[in-house]
C-alpha cells in the first residue's frame, strides 16, 4: 500500500476528488456533511490501474483547522495538491504549500479540479510554478472534473507513476506510528488509527506509548482484519488495557525500548521569524516549544512532552496566536549536550552549522566518548558490522579510540599510585578503577586496562607481574597455608599470627588475594574450608550438635562456633533447636 495526503484551499474539491477516485466518503462526521467541508481528517482508498493500493488522508482546508491539516500532512510521504480551476490560487493554497515545503515533502502531484467550470490552463501554469519553487520541485500536473469524470483516467495513471517513484518501505525497522484518531468501539474497546511509515505491527505484540506497554488486540488495514501489516499502510489498532483518552491524537506508538523520547532538540530552521514561543508540529502532534537561537539558522527547541524524535525528522513551526506557519525545522540532534558554561551556546551553534540532519556514528560516539549500541540505534544511527577504525567495541559499548587512550593513561597512573602507596593492597577494585580513570561504565574497565597493559584478576586491576606477595609476612602466611592444607580446621592462634607479622592489614590483603577466609574471633582458614566442612557434616547423622560437629572436624570450639555460624549465614546449615543443626539438602 501507498499513502498520500491531500492539500489545498478550503472548498476546492479535495474530498469530492477523493470520493470520485475511491467511491468512499472521506468526510465521515455528521457536522462535515451538514456544513459541506472537511473539519477533521478523512480516509479513503482505491486500487490503481497497476494493481497498487493507494490510501488518501484527506485534510481540512479551512484556516481555522490548520492544526488538523498539519496532523494529516505530517506523516504522509507524498501529497496530492488540489487547486480549483474556477478560483485559482488562494490564501490556504499558500498556507498548505508552506506546510508541504516546511516538511520537505519531495513527492507530489498537482491536480486542478473543476475544469468543467473554468479553463484549467492558467491555473495549471500558475500553480505549477509555485509548486516548483517548493520542496516538491517541478512535477506532474493533471486537470480533472470530479463531476463529469473528465481527466480521472489520466489522474489515476499519474498516481500510478507517483507511487512508482516512492522509495521501498522499511518493513523491518522499528515502529513509530503517530496516532491521528482514537475512539471506542463497543465490544472491542480502544481503537487508534494512523499511517504506518516504517516497521511492521502484528496482533499480539506489544508497543510502547507514553512510557507504558500496550498490547495489540486486533489489527485492520483498509477495513479488513489482518494478522500483521508492514509499512507503508493505513492501520487501525485495537489496543488492550488502555482508554482512548490515554492514547489521543499526537502520541506515538513505538517499538518498546527502541526510541529515546526527548524534550530537547537542536534544529535548523526555515523562515526568518523566530519568536521565543512557537507551536511545534511533528507527526500528528502539536506542542508548545521554547526557542533558543544558537546560530544564524539554528536553534534549540525545548518542550514539556517527550517525543520520539531522531536526527532528520522534519517539523513545522507555527505562530500560535496568528495561526500562521513560520517555517520548517530539521532536527539535527535529538540528544543534544547541555549548555551549562559560558560560551557553550556559541560553540554549539558553530557545531550545528556543519550538521546535515543525518546522524553519523563517528560523530555521536566521539562527542560522548562512549555509548551503547542501543543508544546509537535509538537515535537513528546505523551501527555497521565493520566499525570504523576510530571506534572500539566492547560487548554492547562503542568507544572513541582517543577516549580509550585517555582512560588507559589515567587508569595506569591510578594503579601505579595505589601500588606505591599501599604495597599490601597494590590493586584497585573495578568500581574504584572506573572512578579513578573516568570510564563510562564498569564493564569498560577491562577494555581500558588492556589498553594500558594492566591485568584484571578477581575483580581488581593490577600492574603486570604483581601478585599476592605480602612482603615480610609472606613466609609466615605460606607456612600457615601449608599446615591448613593438611589440617584444614587447625586455625592458627593470635600469637602465631602476630609472631609472623600477620596483623589486620596483612590478613585483609591476604583475604583480598583469595588466599584466606577470615571468620569472627580472629579465625583464619583457607578459602575452601567451608566447602570441606560441609562434606564432613553431611556425613553425620542429622541433626547434629556443636560437640559432634567439632569432633568430626577435628577442631576446637573456638573454630567450630564461628565456622558453623558462617555456614548458617550461607544457608548451607540451619538450626533445628537450641542445640542442634542440620545440613540443608538441595
Amino acid at each position: 500500500m501507498h499513502v498520500v495526503a491531500t492539500a489545498g484551499h478550503v472548498d476546492h474539491g479535495k474530498s469530492t476528488l477523493v470520493r470520485a477516485l475511491t467511491g468512499i466518503e472521506p468526510d465521515r462526521w455528521a457536522e462535515e456533511h451538514r456544513r459541506g467541508l472537511t473539519l477533521d481528517l478523512g480516509y479513503a482508498w482505491t486500487t490503481l490501474p497497476s494493481g497498487e493500493q493507494l490510501a488518501f488522508v484527506d485534510v481540512p482546508g479551512h484556516q481555522r483547522f490548520i492544526g488538523n491539516m498539519l496532523a494529516g500532512l505530517g506523516p504522509a510521504p507524498a501529497v496530492v495538491f488540489v487547486v480549483a480551476a474556477d478560483e485559482g490560487w488562494r490564501e490556504q493554497s499558500a498556507e498548505h504549500l508552506a506546510a508541504v515545503d516546511a516538511l520537505g515533502i519531495r513527492r507530489g502531484l498537482l491536480v486542478v479540479t473543476r475544469s468543467d467550470l473554468a479553463d484549467p490552463v492558467p491555473v495549471l501554469a500558475d500553480a505549477s510554478e509555485r509548486l516548483a519553487a517548493s520542496s516538491l520541485g517541478p512535477g506532474p500536473a493533471v486537470a480533472v472534473s470530479a463531476r463529469t469524470g473528465q481527466g480521472l483516467p489520466e489522474l489515476r495513471a499519474a498516481l500510478d507513476r507517483l507511487v512508482a517513484l516512492m522509495p521501498a518501505p522499511d518493513r523491518w525497522g522499528r515502529v513509530r506510528l503517530w496516532v491521528d484518531r482514537s475512539f471506542t468501539i463497543r465490544g472491542s474497546g480502544t481503537v487508534v488509527t494512523g499511517t504506518l511509515g516504517q516497521g511492521t505491527v502484528a496482533v499480539g505484540e506489544e508497543l510502547e506509548v507514553a512510557g507504558r506497554r500496550v498490547r495489540v488486540r486486533g489489527l485492520q488495514s483498509l477495513e479488513q482484519p489482518r494478522e500483521s501489516v508492514g509499512a507503508v499502510a493505513r492501520v487501525a489498532l485495537n489496543l488492550r488495557g488502555v482508554a482512548p483518552e490515554e492514547v489521543p491524537r499526537g502520541v506515538a506508538l513505538t517499538t518498546p525500548g527502541a526510541w529515546r523520547p526527548t524534550g530537547i532538540v537542536d534544529a535548523r530552521l526555515g523562515g526568518d521569524q523566530r519568536p521565543a514561543t512557537v507551536m511545534l508540529h511533528v507527526g500528528t502532534t502539536a506542542v508548545e516549544a521554547h526557542l533558543r537561537p544558537l546560530g544564524e539558522d539554528t536553534a534549540r527547541l525545548s518542550f514539556e512532552v517527550a517525543l520520539p524524535l531522531v536526527a532528520g525528522d522534519r517539523a513545522i513551526l507555527r505562530d500560535p496566536g496568528a495561526r500562521r506557519i513560520l517555517g520548517g525545522a530539521l532536527v539535527l540532534d535529538a540528544d543534544p549536550p547541555a549548555l551549562a558554561r559560558r560560551g557553550d551556546a556559541h560553540r554549539r551553534g558553530e557545531a550545528l552549522a556543519a550538521m546535515t540532519g543525518r546522524a553519523d556514528l563517528g560523530t555521536e560516539v566521539t562527542r560522548r566518548g562512549a555509548m551503547t549500541r542501543a543508544h546509537a540505534e535509538a537515535l537513528g544511527v546505523t551501527v555497521p558490522a565493520q566499525l570504523p577504525g576510530s571506534i572500539v567495541s566492547q560487548a554492547d559499548w562503542l568507544v572513541a579510540r582517543p577516549v580509550l587512550v585517555a582512560w588507559a593513561e589515567r587508569l595506569a597512573t591510578a594503579v601505579r599510585q595505589q601500588a606505591a602507596s599501599a604495597p599490601l593492597d597494590p590493586s584497585l577494585p573495578l568500581a574504584a578503577a572506573r572512578t579513578a580513570a573516568g570510564v563510562a561504565d564498569v564493564a569498560l574497565v577491562a577494555l581500558a586496562a588492556d589498553a594500558a597493559g594492566l591485568e584484571v584478576r578477581d575483580g581488581r586491576v593490577w600492574l603486570p607481574g604483581v601478585g599476592g606477595d605480602l612482603g615480610p609476612a609472606e613466609p609466615a602466611l605460606s607456612a600457615i597455608e601449608r599446615r591448613l592444607a593438611a589440617e584444614p580446621f587447625a586455625a592458627p592462634e593470635r600469637g602465631e599470627l602476630d609472631a609472623g607479622g600477620l596483623g589486620p592489614r596483612e590478613l585483609a590483603a591476604a583475604e583480598r588475594l583469595g588466599r584466606v577466609v577470615r571468620l569472627p574471633d580472629e579465625v583464619v582458614l583457607l578459602p575452601d574450608a567451608p566447602a570441606r566442612a560441609m562434606r564432613v557434616l553431611a556425613a553425620l547423622p542429622q541433626p547434629f550438635t556443636l560437640s559432634e560437629a567439632r569432633q568430626a572436624l577435628g577442631t576446637t570450639r573456638r573454630v567450630a562456633v564461628p565456622l558453623l555460624e558462617h555456614l548458617d549465614s550461607r544457608g548451607w546449615t540451619r538450626r533445628v533447636d537450641g542445640s542442634h543443626r542440620e545440613v540443608v539438602r538441595r
